[in-house]
């Protein structure tokens, strides 16, 4: 048993994909709806408009860590979400990368038909919106011609950490990224020039500290002014233009700019649904987690409901409630059992508990 992927350019079916929940977002509070439906034999396909699963803690910051998941003191976003994965494999989820759900409708016998903007047909009783804050698109800096260098010597995040060993890195920003990314690629990179507008930030005290005894011991470069060209050919970058308040430019030498100016989220197609909605969040119970619409749920970062906290441990939460109504709406002449996994044997055999334990004894 074990997920499936398919990329956007590798769709090729014309024919509707049916399924019992249909999840738009594959962070991590979707991958949890996941393993909640498939203890209750509700089959799963997933809508993820990047090309792997993760969402926020994988595009974001993979490398970075998490401190409050229960039962880990500490784990990074790409962890979290390769273990998520593994939890979810007994129950064989579909994933469908690199597109976004664009349209929705009622079919005449009460199901949703969404279809993606690569016209791949999805029909499902239950849709499951799972999309953080919506799309997240980075703000680019207004520099000319910056998207000729983009995604060959200028990038919005960090991937993985290792493609920018010995790069002559140029980091922009004030903010939390910055600073963080400052500091953990410092011991990477050939050489670090941090550059913001200012010489105030709005990061956190601890790692302007850091940044500045760094600067002080001569391992970083750090200056005040804004970038304003970029000296460089064929998408490859060799130094950029920097000029400062007094109107004074600098060139600095370097092979690699993370400009980070923070991100812009997008509701997107979403918001045409006829949902409710509260500043681009989606208004919930917090009996079912289901919508202003009967059969469209709401989980995580993009619903909305008093005393809502954006924690990941607050959308499990919300997965483990909704999953109970999606089965009631799936199944109506069926009785829910609640149960245990730590005392179910049906649960433990949908999870093939008993046969891990045995290869490890093995």
């Amino acid at each position: 048993m074990q997920n499936k992927f398919i990329n956007g350019s590798e769709h090729t079916t014309e024919t509707p994909i049916e399924t019992d929940a249909l999840i738009i977002g594959a962070g991590p509070c979707g991958l949890f709806c996941a393993f909640e439906l498939g203890l209750l034999d509700m089959k799963c396909h997933f809508i993820d408009i990047l090309d792997r699963p993760g969402g926020q803690c994988a595009e974001l910051y993979p490398e970075k860590p998490i401190y409050d998941i229960p039962g880990y003191p500490e784990i990074c976003g790409q962890e979290l979400t390769d273990k998520l994965l593994e939890q979810i494999k007994p129950f064989e989820p579909v994933f469908h990368l690199q597109q976004m759900a664009e349209s929705l409708e009622k079919t005449d016998d009460g199901k949703w038909k969404l279809t993606t903007d690569i016209d791949t047909i999805f029909i499902a009783p239950v849709i499951i919106i799972a999309a953080g804050g919506g799309s997240f698109v980075p703000k680019k800096p207004p520099i000319p011609s910056i998207e000729e260098y983009e995604d060959t010597s200028v990038f919005y995040a960090v991937r993985q950490m290792e493609q920018f060993r010995d790069k002559k890195l140029l980091i922009v920003g004030g903010g939390d990224s910055a600073l963080d990314w400052t500091l953990s690629l410092q011991p990477l990179a050939k050489n670090l020039t941090l550059v913001h507008r200012r010489d105030e930030f709005r990061a956190h005290m601890d790692s302007v500290n850091k940044m500045r005894t760094l600067h002080t011991d001569g391992k970083i470069n750090f200056q005040t002014g804004q970038v304003k060209e970029l000296i460089g050919e064929n998408g490859q970058l060799s130094g950029v233009i920097i000029e400062d308040k007094e109107k004074n430019r600098t060139e600095i030498e370097c092979d690699t700019l993370l400009p980070f100016f923070g991100l812009t989220m997008k509701l997107g197609p979403i918001a045409n649904f006829g949902l409710d909605l509260n500043e681009n969040r989606i208004p919930v119970d917090t009996e079912k987690f289901e919508t202003s619409v009967p059969g469209i749920f709401a989980v995580g970062d993009i619903n909305h409901y008093p005393g809502k906290l954006k924690l990941i441990l607050s959308g499990f939460h919300e997965a483990a409630l909704m999953s109970r109504q999606a089965f009631r709406i799936t199944n109506p002449d069926a009785k829910l059992k609640f149960e245990y996994t730590t005392s179910s044997s049906s649960l433990q055999k949908k999870l093939d508990v008993n046969d891990a334990k045995d290869k490890k004894q093995a």
